[in-house]
């Protein structure tokens, strides 16, 4: 197979513990033809969807990781598989690039995940397509009901919606100390809408992320464990990870929510789960795999690029 990831810069990969990298290196192992190329590379030329890739060889060196063969402009309907990898923010440049790829798609192009589905799921508002498992939630730009919400619980969450790896992300407890410029920071005084949550105590036992791949669960969550003061458990805020087994209720959230979301093109998953409830469904570029499988001896990686050849091979007899 021929598999296209579209990624971030391959100079800025942390091979220890990127995702992208992880499935890079199962494909290579099996013999695919791995490329890559970032969004800016991507044009619509005469109606087809084209990019520069490169064709990379993955070296085996901690530090030179790879090597890359001159890029070569090709339509992206050339590959057996185009792999979504580009991180957040979300913003215009990023739905740009869903569009190209949607384009492609109707040019013959696999895309996991599928862009149409990654532009429907923004990853903090998809929780509430699935309320029975969310703590109290109000989503608004309106400063009164946010004062409003935090009267009624005491102790909540705000954060953008729009934000990774734990940015922008603010706890006011029940003394609702600088609340107020709290809530007309992150909605620049009512001019964006934001997300305000219940605290959940069970955050000190860690943010778990439950990945979900083609609607059925990796058997292992990463809990990302806040450290010190922090209220925020996500790696990229300090948090340590703790690979564990699936709880029960993980698993219900997990099988409840995969298949749905398998069918509207979403191959890769992640939840994050905090005690019971679920808190966001990530769908741009979920991680954790490297972790769960240094930790577990699971092999994530190897789970999604069966899904992968399972889903190209599947499109071909179509």
């Amino acid at each position: 197979m021929k598999i296209a990831f579209l990624a971030d810069p391959l100079s800025g990969f942390k091979i220890y513990k990127d995702s992208t990298f992880a499935m890079m290196r199962e494909a290579h192992k099996r013999g695919h033809a791995v490329y890559a190329f970032e969004q800016r590379d991507m044009a619509l030329q005469e109606g087809v969807v084209i990019a520069n890739v490169a064709r990379i060889h993955l070296t085996g060196d901690a530090r030179d990781w790879y090597r890359a063969d001159p890029a070569e402009t090709v339509q992206l309907s050339s590959f057996d598989a185009v792999i979504e990898r580009k991180d957040p923010p979300f913003d215009m440049e990023y739905v740009y690039g869903t569009y190209l790829l949607e384009l492609a798609e109707r040019q013959g192009a696999r895309v996991f995940n599928r862009p149409s589905a990654i532009r429907d799921h923004n990853e903090k508002l998809s929780i509430c397509q699935f309320s029975e498992f969310t703590s109290p939630t109000l989503v608004s730009s309106n400063l009164a009901q946010l004062r409003a919400f935090h009267a009624k619980h005491g102790d909540v969450i705000y954060k953008p919606l729009d934000g990774m790896g734990g940015a922008g992300i603010f706890r006011v407890r029940e003394d609702a100390m600088n609340l107020g410029s709290i809530i007309e920071t992150l909605t620049d005084n009512g001019r964006h809408t934001i997300m305000a949550q219940k605290y959940i105590p069970a955050i000190v036992k860690g943010d778990k992320r439950v990945l979900v791949i083609d609607g059925k669960p990796v058997p292992f969550a990463l809990a990302r464990i806040p450290q010190g003061t922090e209220v925020r458990g996500n790696l990229a805020a300090g948090g340590v990870g703790v690979a564990q087994p699936l709880t029960e209720r993980d698993r219900h959230i997990a099988e409840t929510l995969g298949p749905v979301l398998a069918a509207r093109g979403l191959l890769l998953v992640g939840l994050d789960v905090i005690g019971d409830f679920l808190t966001e469904v990530n769908v741009t570029s979920p991680t954790c795999f490297q972790e769960i499988a240094d930790q577990t001896g699971f092999d994530v990686a190897a789970m999604f690029i069966d899904a992968v050849e399972l889903r190209a091979q599947q499109a071909r007899k179509h």
